[in-house]
């Protein structure tokens, strides 16, 4: 299969929309996919300083466009290895501490093989931060503050999408995985 940068998107929203908006995984989506403000980038290099760079270079797109929401940053050639990828989450937020984005923007992140620290590779909660393809989500933190306040108290999202991730079960995430990359 030949990863052209419209499947990786095409899946990457469709994966947005089946899973993240559809199970209601994020409060905040719904409304940002509903207007159309969601960037989808995706990053072809294989290098991690272009990498950073891009994100960067990201990050300052934002500045310039407010009615863009978000971006997902998606690295469909890089980052197979979760571990490698969380080395490059480190540097990613290091590199945006350095360049003033402490309180204006924050990642989430999202991985194929995502694995939350104590839990097991198979455990279903898991789910809640895995995906298509390795990718950055940058968040404007005004806004997450913001849709915060309309949304009340946030602390237990992470507990429900567990239980929704146990309520599923296993095989149907899966399922729901290999359908948002079959080839549209």
């Amino acid at each position: 299969m030949h990863l052209t940068e419209e499947l990786v998107v095409a899946q990457t929203q469709k994966w947005v929309s089946s899973f993240i908006v559809a199970m209601n995984v994020c409060p905040f989506a719904k409304r940002e996919v509903d207007r159309g403000s969601v960037r989808y980038v995706v990053v072809r290099s294989r290098q991690e300083t272009v990498a950073l760079e891009e994100l960067m270079a990201e990050i300052d797109f934002l500045d310039q466009h407010p009615e863009v929401e978000t971006t997902l940053v998606i690295f469909p050639t890089m980052f197979h290895d979760f571990v490698g990828y969380l080395d490059f989450v480190d540097d990613s937020e290091a590199l945006m501490y350095e360049q003033g984005c402490e309180g204006v923007y924050q990642l989430a992140t999202f991985h194929p093989k995502y694995c939350f620290s104590g839990t097991e590779e198979d455990d279903v909660s898991n789910y809640t931060n895995r995906s298509p393809y390795p990718m950055l989500h940058i968040l404007r933190e005004a806004s997450l503050e913001k849709a915060i306040d309309y949304y009340g108290d946030t602390a237990d999202i992470p507990e429900r999408n567990i239980k929704l991730m146990e309520d599923t079960g296993h095989e149907a995430l899966a399922k729901l995985m290999q359908q948002c990359m079959a080839q549209s």
